[in-house]
């Protein structure tokens, strides 16, 4: 087996675990994307819930429905806030996995290069050994 040919398969390994690690960073941005828009939703409902309170509350209203609202209000900022939180998780967990997978793709870029090198010294050689007998 060639040189070139033993560090190709070792080159193709690294593609897969960077195909893999690609893979694994498409997840994670994907969970990501889950948590915003959970979040959107959230704020959403907090907003659309507020201004249903506000307008039915011009004519008053009972103490019992204000403590109901007020702890309804309160269950929904906790969320928010949980919400913040993993989605805040998730962007590390992307920023994580895309240095891994950078780190992989320049890793596998660098023994391509190598892998080429060395298919073009044994081109070479093997068209200076073809000369050489063509001469002869």
């Amino acid at each position: 087996m060639k040189r070139s040919e033993r560090i190709q398969t070792i080159v193709e390994l690294k593609a897969l675990q960077e195909q893999k690690s690609l893979e694994v960073l498409a997840k994670c941005q994907q969970k990501h994307q889950d948590a915003l828009q959970q979040l959107e939703h959230l704020q959403s409902y907090r907003r659309e819930y507020m201004e249903k309170f506000q307008s039915n509350s011009s004519g008053g209203m009972g103490v019992k429905v204000l403590l109901d609202f007020r702890l309804f209000i309160d269950k929904l900022d906790q969320a928010i806030a949980g919400q913040i939180k993993l989605l805040q998780e998730t962007e590390q967990d992307v920023m994580q996995q895309r240095k891994v997978w950078e780190g992989m793709h320049q890793h596998t870029k660098s023994l391509q290069k190598v892998c080429d090198g060395i298919v073009a010294e044994e081109n070479q050689m093997q068209h200076k050994r073809e000369q050489a007998e063509s001469d002869r």
